[in-house]
C-alpha cells in the first residue's frame, strides 16, 4: 500500500477523501518541495487534466515522487517548479496501473461519491451550482456587453441541473456514472458558449498566457497532453471570468465546506 506522509503522520492514500483530489496533490507537491507555494493557474489544469483522464490520486501521487526521484538523482538537481515536470511520470504510473487493472470493474468519481454522499447531498449539489448559473446569468443580462448570449445558456444548464435535482432517489443519483456524463455535457455546453461570446482579443491574450508558461515544458509532453492541459487553462479561465460553478461530481464539497457557486 502507497504512504504518503503529511503533518499529521503516514496516511494511506486511499483513506482520503476521493472529492480532495485537487487540495491532496497540491499539498502533496507542495510537501515534496519542502515550501508551501501557490500553485499557478497552469499547474490546476494540469491537475484538471489528470482528472479528466481518469488517473486515480494514488497514480498521481506515485508519478509526483517517481519525478522528483528522477530529478534529485541527477548530477546537478533541479528544482521542480511546477507540475509540469512531473507529467510525463504520471502518465507512466497511471499506464502501469491501467495494466495492473486489467480485468477488474471500473472505478472512477462516480464510485466514489456514491461511497461518500447521500442523494440528498448530490441533490443540494445539483441546485447549487443551479442557483449559481441563475445569479451568473443575471450578471450577465445586466453587466457584460456579451450577456445577451451567454444569460440563456446559464439559465438553460441552471434549468437541467434543477431537473435532475427533482428526479427521485431512483434516478440521478442511483447511476452517478450517467450523471457525471451529463455534468460533462453541460460544462463542455458553457465552455462552447463563452468561448463563443469571448472576444478575438480576449481568447488571444489567454493563449498567450497559457503557451509561455508551457513553452519552457512543450519538447517534453505529447501534443494531446499539451492540448489537454491548454484546455483545462481556457475553461478555467473563462469560468472563473464569470464566476461560474465547476459541476462536476469531483468538486463536490466535504462535509463542512462552502456551497459550490459562493464568492470567496
Amino acid at each position: 500500500m502507497l504512504y504518503v506522509t503529511r503533518k499529521d503522520g503516514a496516511v494511506p492514500v486511499n483513506t482520503f477523501n476521493y472529492f480532495n483530489y485537487y487540495t491532496e496533490i497540491e499539498e502533496y507537491f507542495c510537501q515534496k518541495r519542502g515550501a508551501h507555494i501557490l500553485v499557478s493557474t497552469l499547474d490546476w489544469a494540469v491537475i484538471e487534466s489528470w482528472q479528466k483522464a481518469d488517473i486515480p490520486l494514488e497514480a498521481v501521487l506515485k508519478g509526483i515522487d517517481r519525478a522528483f526521484e528522477r530529478y534529485q538523482s541527477k548530477p546537478r538537481p533541479r528544482l521542480i517548479k511546477s507540475l509540469l515536470y512531473c507529467v510525463d511520470a504520471v502518465a507512466e504510473v497511471a499506464g502501469e496501473a491501467r495494466e495492473a487493472a486489467a480485468g477488474r470493474g471500473p472505478q472512477g468519481p462516480a464510485r466514489e461519491a456514491a461511497a461518500a454522499f447521500a442523494p440528498g447531498e448530490i441533490a443540494n449539489y445539483l441546485r447549487a451550482n443551479a442557483a449559481a448559473l441563475r445569479r451568473a446569468a443575471e450578471r450577465a443580462r445586466f453587466g457584460r456587453a456579451d450577456g445577451v448570449a451567454l444569460a440563456p445558456a446559464f439559465a438553460e444548464i441552471a434549468d437541467a441541473l434543477e431537473a435532475l435535482a427533482m428526479q427521485p432517489a431512483t434516478g440521478a443519483a442511483s447511476n452517478l456514472e450517467d450523471l457525471e456524463r451529463y455534468l460533462a455535457v453541460f460544462e463542455e455546453k458553457l465552455l462552447a458558449a463563452l468561448t463563443q461570446a469571448a472576444s478575438a482579443e480576449e481568447l488571444l491574450a489567454l493563449r498567450r498566457e497559457v503557451e509561455r508558461g508551457l513553452a519552457p515544458y512543450r519538447r517534453r509532453m505529447k501534443a494531446e497532453q499539451l492540448a489537454l492541459i491548454e484546455k483545462q487553462f481556457m475553461q478555467k479561465k473563462l469560468f472563473e471570468r464569470h464566476n461560474l460553478p465547476r459541476l462536476s461530481l469531483f468538486y463536490l464539497p466535504a462535509a463542512g465546506a462552502p456551497p459550490p457557486g459562493e464568492d470567496g
